[in-house]
């Protein structure tokens, strides 16, 4: 196994039926982080072990991604709501029936519905560089879409872009981390990129990411309708890149206001993958929000 975060261990715990994968180091109060596409929890490596000096951190993959397992089912399990559950059951089995949650982009969003789906289980919730799901859909623009191209290809029915990205699995996923803004393929960590380039040239990986598109759009988006008029509880971080895509067309903090009871928000330096591109800043913008509570 390639080793994700330097210094931590690294795990797989079978729950909700599910193989998840995670890393885990430090003592305290519980914070989950999640990942987003096209990554794994390496993307932490250099924002986890700060945090570790004061958390228990656990860094887990979500289902379809990374070390993780293939859920198998289609769209309907890579639905937010399936992964939210995936990682609420993870917490249980750690021990931590309650724990502050740090998503950044698909990771994200999957924090939000299990804010919603498990409101009772969340300490804090922490939103990296993402709009509502139903917001970025209703409010979706040309320019938008052409920055994130990705969100309507990837979801064309199957085994049309799984075929084409198969061709070069590289050549794509390296276009996609450096088309969302504000960011070169240098200023990810050599070794994260290792093991993001090891996982995406798998054809069940590549699967259960189109799938997730798909899953948003088809699946994800009635959900997030139906509690349109819920509000998530707890103490709520809001962080965007200050040159990224959704801080560029959209009003990201706005965009959250009435669906967050309690919110701070803050922009990082750099573009959508800021937590990479910024790792000091965006360690200290979560260690004092987390640290205020």
């Amino acid at each position: 196994m390639l080793d994700p975060i330097p210094g931590f261990s690294h795990h797989t715990a079978e729950v909700n039926g599910q193989t998840i994968a995670y890393s885990e180091a430090g003592q305290g109060e519980p914070v989950l982080l999640l990942h987003g596409f096209p990554q794994n929890r390496a993307m932490w490596r250099d924002v986890a072990p700060g945090l570790a000096r004061t958390h228990h951190v656990i860094a887990a993959d979500l289902r379809g991604y990374g070390d993780s397992g293939d859920p198998g089912g289609g769209m309907a399990g890579m639905t937010f709501r399936n992964m939210a559950a995936d990682q609420a059951a993870l917490m249980a089995h750690l021990g931590h029936e309650r724990f502050h949650l740090v998503g950044h982009d698909r990771g994200a969003r999957t924090g939000h519905r299990l804010a919603l789906d498990h409101p009772e289980r969340l300490l804090s919730l922490t939103l990296m560089d993402i709009v509502p799901t139903e917001f970025l859909v209703r409010n979706i623009t040309s320019d938008a879409a052409t920055a994130y191209f990705h969100w309507f290809y990837l979801i064309q029915p199957s085994p049309f872009p799984e075929t084409m990205i198969q061709a070069d699995p590289d050549y794509f996923f390296e276009q996609c981390l450096s088309g969302f803004g504000a960011v070169s393929l240098s200023d990810f960590h050599p070794e994260a990129m290792e093991t993001y380039r090891h996982h995406w040239r798998k054809p069940e990986t590549i699967a259960a990411m189109c799938n997730d598109y798909r899953a948003a759009l088809a699946l994800d988006v009635q959900d997030d309708c139906e509690d349109l008029n819920r509000q998530v509880p707890c103490q709520s971080l809001v962080l965007y890149g200050e040159h990224g895509v959704m801080a560029k067309y959209y009003d990201v903090p706005g965009s959250w206001s009435a669906r967050l009871t309690s919110m701070q928000s803050q922009s990082i330096p750099g573009g959508h993958f800021f937590i990479e591109q910024s790792p000091e800043e965006t360690l200290a913008a979560v260690s004092a929000f987390l640290g205020s509570l």
